[in-house]
């Protein structure tokens, strides 16, 4: 602080040493009670200047014409508050009002306003020699405001900005007598976001000064479009250095419609003109506020061609009284009257103006200069406890007392509620949408408020576009067809390839574009889906006709089984009831019997015990059946073929009851195996919806390795006996079962063969009726094969069922294979 303080008594005697720079008396100075300081770029500097610390007389700078507008607005504003008799009665206010034409060079200015002849008030000195300056008006531009603000905040000198947007300002601890009664880039740019937004642009440029103003701008364009599907193509700062060539070389190369420029008035003419000359065609260009009501750009030669211009700027307001100022000051040429001498930059060399020319200014931030200085007055009024018609001159008004009541503003200014909130920024205003029409006017095309809460209106069918059709589009990629998922390769979410989601998934673009979701187990969906259906629950209930059909079969085979069974226990000792196998006839009838309990558990909705008795009772007890049957054809052969060639086989077969070892072991080896099998993979409900993609089959999931061992089991009996019965196919013709126990295996073998291609090849509910009536055929081939002839023979052929028939084929065989 020390060190601050020794420059500002160093720059204070530089003050004194350019204070010898004297100029005819201008409009720059008015004597009052209380003086406001103004600072206003008049003049601009266009080219880069050398950094030495020099003064710059700023006339000699370009003219610019609409803080010029704006300077005279200050005028006329102070001039309207004295003229009242309601704000500051019996106070008059003045001002001191500097060309602010650059920001490293202006120095003298600033010191002029927060000095008292010459000497600057240290820091927790008494206030006993303080200026009159009690609030600045200014300045225009983020950068001027950033270098020159510092100075006033040292003493808390309340600094009103016009047009200062950069959102640092909203911090107190470094600015903490800043005030500004333009509204900050964040809200700036929320309405320039939501144009891009409202118009479905995607695929965007933005321009910016290189500057505080511009910088912060890109800053918050950023941020603020991260979560949008706004994608920042292409960035660039421009400066006196600037190659537009390569800029829209650029530009064009990535297919870029949309160009937003937020950049100071000049930097923006300097662009549209360069536009203009390399023949930049068909874009949509969006100005900021800065620039957005130019009026020199929308009347050059060649304008149209460049496409669409739209920009946001302040609402204007016709302030009333100002043209017949204007009219009243020029009519008095008072820009170069006499020759009083003033402090330099005081003077505009401004009196070849004419009332038109300053109304033909870019009327831009004209309310808030207009408002400033009123908030100024308001608060002076509030220090000055002026009322009923005069105010408290014994009151020493300092500049932090203005601040404080600065601060609770709130008054109201041309039917606008003039307050700040606790970052100094306005809570009142509100933002046009302009379109550059073909008359070069700017029209107003809608309107963007932000109290109570934000809201964007903009009327479409005024704005004419340069394809003379519907809005122009900006992206980089198209939107993918419905059902497809976007996506990204690179950095830029806007650009990106589709792909279309597969079955069983959907995409929901407005969640997440970039995902298939899966549906649901309960649900399905086509390929290239935005959306999943229901799947239709299918199964095969007890009441379907199939079904009933189906059971009935299986009961007739029950009472089939029952017949047989009584009718052989009639004719038991009968020499076909000997020949069928006798005691091991029932084994087989019960075994068919139980096994058909299978067929009655592959409908109904499948539960945990449906699915382990589906299998479980047919291969269990089919394995008997198979197993008596292998011995019966071995049997067969051992009788009638192997008794003479190996009789000590024969002898231990009958003395041991090898039948019985046979069917027993076969019986117990399958147990053990669906023991080991069900408990490794016990069958379960399972939902099939792979093969019918709109329908869940329920039906069970009978895995192959939990079956494998016993199904191996039962095929290798029914090739035993297949071997075994083929072996005996040239016996006797009444006499042969072997024949009919080969044709019973290969209606088996057909059965399975056709079950198994189409459980391959098809997974519908009407599987499970081929599963059912596999089971129930391979039941009856036994029953209607064997059995039934040899009823057929005892019910009507009696005369078969005798010992001397059965010993006369014997003997006639016995004969054929002795010759």
């Amino acid at each position: 602080m020390k060190h601050f303080l020794v420059s500002l008594h160093l720059l204070g005697s530089f003050l004194q040493i350019m204070s010898q720079c004297t100029v005819p008396r201008s409009e720059f100075h008015l004597e009052g009670d209380y003086l406001v300081g103004g600072l206003f770029d008049i003049h601009e500097v266009t080219a880069k200047l050398h950094n030495r610390p020099e003064a710059i007389n700023c006339l000699s700078q370009p003219f610019v014409s609409s803080s010029h507008r704006r300077f005279q607005l200050m005028r006329f504003s102070v001039e309207e508050i004295n003229n009242s008799t309601d704000l500051l009665p019996d106070v008059s206010l003045g001002y001191e009002i500097f060309d602010y034409c650059t920001d490293v060079q202006n120095f003298p200015s600033i010191f002029k306003l927060i000095s008292v002849n010459g000497l600057i008030q240290a820091q927790n000195e008494p206030h006993n020699n303080l200026s009159k300056v009690v609030a600045v008006v200014g300045l225009y531009t983020s950068t001027e405001t950033r270098t020159a603000a510092p100075f006033f905040m040292k003493n808390l000198i309340p600094m009103v900005s016009y047009g200062a947007s950069s959102s640092i300002f909203s911090r107190k601890q470094i600015f903490p007598s800043f005030l500004r009664t333009a509204r900050p880039n964040k809200d700036i740019m929320q309405v320039i976001v939501n144009i891009v937004l409202h118009f479905k642009w995607q695929w965007v440029a933005f321009l910016t000064s290189d500057n505080d103003y511009g910088n912060d701008g890109l800053d918050l364009f950023t941020k603020m479009i991260r979560k949008t599907d706004i994608c920042l193509a292409y960035t660039n700062s421009l400066n006196h250095h600037t190659d537009y060539t390569q800029i829209f070389k650029r530009i064009n190369a990535q297919n870029i419609s949309i160009i937003i420029v937020f950049a100071l008035e000049r930097t923006a003419e300097v662009l549209i003109e360069s536009a203009i000359q390399l023949n930049v065609t068909n874009k949509v260009w969006i100005a900021g506020d800065a620039w957005s009501l130019n009026k020199k750009l929308p009347k050059v030669i060649g304008i149209k061609s460049i496409g669409t211009v739209l920009g946001v700027c302040e609402v204007a307001m016709a302030i009333p009284g100002f043209s017949d100022f204007i009219h009243r000051s020029k009519s008095h040429a008072r820009c170069e009257s006499d020759g009083q001498q003033k402090f330099c930059n005081q003077v505009c060399n401004c009196s070849s103006l004419s009332p038109e020319e300053i109304f033909a200014a870019d009327p831009s931030f004209s309310f808030s200069v207009y408002s400033a200085v009123y908030a100024i007055a308001h608060a002076l009024h509030k220090v000055l406890q002026c009322g009923a018609g005069r105010c408290n001159r014994n009151v020493t008004v300092l500049p932090r007392m203005v601040l404080a009541e600065l601060k609770k503003s709130n008054f109201t200014l041309l039917n606008e509620t003039i307050h700040f909130d606790e970052n100094g920024d306005p809570m009142f205003g509100s933002y046009s949408i302009i379109y550059w029409n073909d008359n070069g006017d700017a029209e107003v095309v809608g309107i963007s408020t932000f109290q109570p809460s934000f809201h964007l209106l903009i009327n479409n069918s005024k704005i004419q576009w340069y394809s003379n059709e519907d809005v122009p589009t900006s992206k980089c990629s198209q939107e993918c067809k419905a059902g497809h998922v976007k996506y990204q390769g690179g950095i830029h979410k806007c650009c990106f390839t589709c792909e279309i989601c597969p079955r069983d998934t959907y995409v929901n673009t407005t969640e997440d574009p970039y995902k298939c979701n899966v549906c649901k187990k309960t649900e399905w969906s086509a390929e290239g889906s935005t959306s999943c259906n229901l799947r239709v629950v299918e199964y095969m209930p007890f009441t379907s006709p199939i079904a009933i059909l189906i059971m009935i079969g299986a009961v007739a085979l029950e009472i089939l089984t029952l017949a047989i069974s009584v009718l052989f226990s009639i004719n038991y000792n009968t020499p076909i009831v000997r020949s069928a196998g006798g005691p091991m006839c029932f084994l087989i009838l019960g075994c068919l019997s139980l096994s058909s309990l299978s067929v009655f558990f592959f409908f109904g909705k499948p539960t945990p015990p449906f699915c382990i008795l589906r299998l479980l009772p047919f291969i269990l007890f089919y394995t008997v059946c198979v197993a008596c049957f292998v011995v019966r054809s071995f049997q067969i052969v051992c009788i009638f073929k192997m008794a003479a060639k190996f009789p000590n086989l024969y002898s231990w077969w009958t003395k041991y009851h090898g039948q019985w070892l046979v069917i027993t072991g076969a019986f117990v080896m399958q147990a053990v195996l669906l023991l080991i099998g069900y408990s490794q993979e016990t069958p379960k409900p399972y939902d099939e919806t792979l093969w019918s993609p709109d329908k869940i089959i329920l039906t069970c999931d009978t895995n192959l390795k939990g079956t494998a061992g016993s199904v191996i089991l039962l095929s290798s009996l029914c090739c035993l006996c297949f071997i075994f019965s083929y072996m005996g196919k040239d016996l006797p013709k009444n006499y042969n079962e072997a024949k009919a126990i080969t044709f019973c295996l290969l209606l088996l073998i057909v059965t399975w063969m056709v079950f198994a291609t189409a459980y391959i090849l098809y997974h519908d509910m009407f599987i499970q009726i081929l599963n059912s009536l596999a089971v129930l055929f391979s039941l009856y081939y036994f029953l209607m094969w064997y059995f039934l002839p040899k009823c057929y023979i005892i019910i009507f052929q009696p005369q078969k069922n005798t010992p001397q028939y059965f010993q006369g084929l014997i003997q006639n065989y016995t004969k054929t294979i002795s010759q």
